[in-house]
């Protein structure tokens, strides 16, 4: 099944009513998308980029596209604290910068200095420097200024964008602390961040999953036909349902082995991912099992996730 409702191609794409997505092939770890709504001569941004470089090609971008006539951003929403949605904060500094309560808690207790003392090390780190090196060498976290929302909320929060309105809700805990969704109920069209990864595999960095499934839900109960997801091709509803789906699996999966007495290891090599053989970093497997081990009550230490990761990629490659 084809979830994608537009090319996957990379740069801005327009979803209608004066929205637009930038959008990020291959969608893998870093490659996160963002979004853009305007009216009048309002404009919100929704998320930055892993790093400034790519950051300021895709404000370039967005202020050079003669459809787009936006100038200046008066608001930026962080769907998350994941650096890959908010390390080029610090472009915008014109703009309000919105997120919820526990992402900016998130943003502030943590920063972009790990990416770099991780990325300075990974040439000796063996097996899990070459992960990351993989995974990230194509990104520049040096010289980052860590720049934290302005406004924050909890629950739900409505702005404006000219005459639209927009909704944010709160749904994390789930892939993060503090996920939230971006709607813009004129347009029939939302920005989920991180709920929904279209063509890889979603990560549970903190769970439970109850809330992402319960996320989900929430999406496919809404009057919406556009999705632009935190990762991958534009989609719509079959996007959300595809997320449903996996992630209700490898609960039941998770909660099989679990039971069963598997270590967290030996559990996320043992559950197939057949069905999902298209979609990328199915090593991100052994943080969803660690995440539902513990909302299963286990005290079992499984030990560095970048490590499971590194290691679980070299064997089921």
């Amino acid at each position: 099944m084809t979830l994608g409702i537009r090319p996957f191609k990379h740069g801005l794409h327009d979803v209608g009513a004066r929205c637009y997505a930038w959008i990020q092939p291959d969608g893998g770890w870093g490659w996160s998308n963002a979004g853009l709504v305007v009216d009048g001569d309002e404009s919100l941004l929704v998320d930055t980029l892993f790093d400034l470089k790519l950051t300021r090609a895709m404000l370039d971008g967005m202020r050079c596209a003669e459809s787009v006539a936006a100038r200046r951003f008066d608001k930026l929403v962080n769907t998350h604290a994941d650096p890959d949605h908010c390390n080029g904060n610090e472009l915008v500094p014109e703009a309000e910068i919105i997120a919820s309560r526990a992402a900016a808690l998130h943003m502030a207790a943590e920063g972009p200095d790990r990416l770099v003392a991780l990325m300075r090390q990974a040439p000796a780190m063996g097996e899990t420097g070459r992960f990351l090196l993989e995974a990230f060498s194509a990104f520049d976290f040096e010289g980052i200024t860590w720049t934290l929302p302005t406004t924050t909320f909890e629950g739900e929060y409505e702005t404006h964008v000219g005459d639209k309105r927009v909704v944010l809700k709160q749904v994390g805990p789930c892939h993060t602390a503090g996920d939230i969704l971006v709607q813009v109920p004129g347009d029939k069209l939302i920005f989920t961040g991180d709920i929904v990864f279209v063509g890889g595999h979603p990560i549970m960095w903190t769970g439970p999953a109850a809330n992402w499934i319960a996320a989900c839900d929430h999406i496919l109960e809404l009057p919406v036909e556009v999705v632009v997801p935190g990762h991958g091709p534009i989609t719509d509803k079959r996007g959300v349902q595809a997320v449903r789906d996996y992630l209700v699996y490898v609960r039941d999966e998770a909660r099989a082995r679990f039971e069963a007495g598997l270590s967290v290891y030996d559990a996320a090599m043992d559950i197939s991912l057949a069905d999902f053989d298209s979609w990328g970093e199915a090593e991100r497997i052994v943080v969803n099992v660690a995440t539902l081990y513990r909302e299963f009550g286990s005290t079992e230490q499984p030990g560095d996730p970048i490590e499971l990761m590194a290691r679980i990629r070299r064997e089921r490659a």
